[in-house]
């Protein structure tokens, strides 16, 4: 039986991938086919004592995965968003869902709050397969990763404390404060001491620099390791160990990383698969219709209601963060592994204690809210995503030197998603600290290339001082990657025709330098005001596509746009001219604004033929 769970999660990977579709979907739906309510093959007896074991270890695996994953610069980058996710934010799913639990059943305060409890958990298991399917800018990536990293920490001990001292115990909100903050310390200082341990190790004589293999199995060491002896002390502490241990090793700029990070997460790959489909299989369906209209609202509460809140709530004030890019966060926020596990176990242990009713409602709402966020929210992230238009077509800068990191500065403060390649570790360290997306590789490699999803690029742009390498490279990108805009500087201005005869748009370097020049001798305002793109003013050039727009004066778009912005540039049939206000626009014309950042920004939005 567990083969055929293993084999069964795997195969729907590749089929997940393929669909472009979120993999923890088909992991409910194998479940759900294995489980009592169809085959009968996986029952609670399949797994005897041992579920608690196997989820637990699982667990700790997939939070150490996810929190290895994310480094500290790129959390500062969304630390405001991040920082309310976990604690505003949280804040509101919990007392909300554990107040809807309250209104429409006839469960009691500490039933409801435990729910609530466990609600607030996202996680790794749900959010990464989501990110796969779906780019998003760093900023928000990683907002949504921080948010299920830590959320799961502090969903599963405050669910363990509010049901040991409430629940079973009524010991009062002061014990339950104390023992939450009990285990949590426990767990961060088994984090720390893993993280000692393993480092030491890795730094010793006993793994050289160069043994792939013996970095990997004791990195994974450490995300056991440290969750076994945090579970020693107390339950539920080892998810708040692996977390740390996870996020400080990921940080310490350890030899073989990359590699460690592959094995990771090829392991989470696999347990990710066994214990979703598992636990999928032990839903009871009868304990969530028996809920009734209630377990609705419930879901419509927290999916309608809590989810917008508290997206609203992270990103209020944040101008890095979009209008679609607010409304993905609001959109996305679907239940996994935490919530599925744990209410699995409390419900075992209620109906030992003669509690029948408190788990089956339980069990009931926590699968009720996981089932319609995962088919919801994660089945259908690609195509919110797309309507929202939260998946920018990226700019691939190849060359992080201070060409490469000026155009980059440049490119984002318009709003460009801007991936930088360059193999000079030190120069990617230093691109990383000043925040950018930085990929480390030889851009003039096709896998370089692929691995930097070039496939995604709406331009490339090469920028390194050897115009071999930058031939080379844009070369690949049209002939095998059909990228339609390449750009590239050009160092020596013989080789401009090499460029130009690709259809590669060249930038004469010296040329370049005595345009500039001239300009600031003779139009030097201009020129400073174009210096300083993105500091409250911009200029954009857009296309003419809609049959709406075609036929219209320039009066009748003035009329259409915001203050603070004006077309100061038609482009026709590759001769540009400055149009009257009697000019009429064609299909096909490109039409460029110029004025303030926010100006330009909603007349673009206007523009647009989809708005």
């Amino acid at each position: 039986m567990i083969a055929v769970i293993l084999v069964s999660g795997l195969a729907v990977q590749l089929l997940a991938h393929r669909l472009r579709v979120p993999s923890v979907i088909f992991y409910l739906a194998i479940g759900v086919v294995l489980g009592p309510e169809v085959l009968g093959l996986v029952t609670l007896e399949t797994f005897g004592d041992g579920l608690e074991i196997i989820v637990g270890l699982s667990v700790a695996i997939i939070v150490f995965e996810g929190a290895f994953a994310l480094r500290i610069d790129r959390i500062r980058r969304a630390s405001t968003v991040s920082l309310r996710l976990v604690t505003v934010s949280a804040i509101v799913m919990f007392l909300g869902t554990a107040a809807a639990v309250r209104a429409f059943t006839d469960g009691t305060w500490e039933v409801a709050l435990l729910i609530g409890a466990l609600l607030v958990a996202t996680g790794p298991t749900v959010i990464t397969p989501i990110l796969n399917v779906v780019r998003v800018r760093d900023h928000v990536a990683t907002a949504l990763e921080t948010e299920g990293i830590v959320n799961d920490v502090t969903a599963a001990i405050v669910a363990v404390v509010i049901f040991e001292t409430l629940l079973l115990d009524d010991l009062g909100v002061p014990a339950t404060v104390l023992s939450f903050l009990q285990r949590f310390g426990v767990g961060v200082a088994a984090g720390l001491l893993a993280t000692v341990v393993i480092y030491v190790l890795l730094d010793s004589d006993l793994v050289p620099e160069r043994d792939v293999q013996a970095s990997q199995f004791l990195v994974l060491a450490a995300a056991i390791g440290s969750f076994a002896a945090a579970e020693a002390v107390a339950a539920e502490a080892g998810i708040a160990a692996a977390a740390t241990s996870g996020i400080l090793l990921g940080n310490l700029g350890l030899d073989n990383r990359e590699e460690i990070e592959s094995f990771a997460q090829n392991t989470t790959t696999i347990v990710l698969s066994f214990v979703f489909i598992s636990l999928a299989a032990l839903i009871d369906v009868e304990a969530i219709a028996g809920l009734g209209v209630g377990v609705v609202a419930i879901v419509a509460v927290i999916m309608l209601v809590l989810r917008p809140l508290g997206a609203f709530v992270a990103t209020l004030g944040v101008e890095r963060f979009t209008r679609p890019e607010r409304l993905f966060i609001a959109s996305v926020g679907p239940r996994g592994i935490i919530p599925a596990s744990v209410a699995t176990l409390f419900a075992i242990e209620l109906e030992l204690a003669g509690s029948v009713a408190a788990g089956e409602l339980l069990v009931g709402t926590v699968f009720a809210v996981i089932f319609a966020t995962v088919l919801i929210e994660a089945g259908l992230a690609r195509q919110i995503g797309e309507y929202l238009g939260v998946s920018p077509m990226r700019t691939i800068i190849i060359g992080g030197g201070r060409v490469g990191q000026a155009l980059a500065t440049r490119l984002e403060n318009r709003g460009e998603y801007v991936v930088v390649v360059e193999s000079d570790p030190e120069v990617v360290e230093r691109a990383r600290a000043d925040g950018f997306t930085v990929y480390e590789g030889d851009g003039s490699d096709t896998e370089t290339l692929r691995e930097a999803n070039v496939e995604d690029a709406k331009r490339l742009i090469t920028t390194t001082s050897d115009d071999d390498i930058n031939l080379l490279t844009c070369q690949l990108a049209i002939t095998k990657f059909d990228v339609e805009s390449v750009y590239s500087r050009v160092n020596d201005p013989d080789n401009v025709d090499a460029f130009d005869s690709m259809g590669v748009k060249g930038i004469d370097a010296s040329t370049a330098t005595a345009v500039a020049i001239d300009d600031e001798i003779e139009r030097p305002a201009l020129t400073h005001w174009m210096n300083e793109l993105g500091d409250n003013h911009d200029v954009q050039e857009v296309e003419v596509t809609s049959q709406k727009l075609a036929g219209k004066t320039i009066r009748d778009l003035n009329a259409q746009i915001p203050d603070g912005t004006f077309v100061a540039v038609v482009s026709r049939d590759g001769e540009n001219h400055v149009p009257t206000a009697d000019s009429v626009l064609e299909i096909g014309d490109h039409v460029t604004f110029i004025g303030d950042t926010d100006a330009v920004r909603r007349a673009m939005d206007r523009f647009h033929p989809h708005d």
